[in-house]
């Protein structure tokens, strides 16, 4: 009988340890989610203020002003270089290869 009262004891405690393990697995898992879903509202902010300061850097009349601040000129054929390949479609331009 005792012997059976002492397995019993033991299992008792195994458990025990173990539910005390498991909370304490379960509470570090639910912090690291907390901080997890906290980060992605950070970087879900910082995507959309980077999407707006992109609009505001792309804008038509920013464009235009830094073109005519730095003294760029509009574009016109008079002022297009145009590049011709000379080797062919497809070809690297190397002597003695297609």
């Amino acid at each position: 009988m005792l012997r059976i009262q002492l397995l019993l004891l033991l299992a008792v405690i195994a458990s025990a340890l173990y539910l005390v393990h498991t909370q304490y697995e379960s509470r570090r898992l639910f912090t690291e989610l907390d901080r997890a879903i906290a980060q992605g509202r950070q970087l879900e902010t910082e995507r959309q203020r980077l999407q707006v300061e992109k609009r505001a850097q792309s804008a038509p009349s920013r464009i235009e002003h830094l073109a005519q601040t730095q003294g760029l000129q509009p574009v016109t054929p008079a002022l297009t270089h145009y590049v011709r390949d000379d080797r062919g479609i497809g070809g690297t331009g190397a002597p003695g290869e297609p």
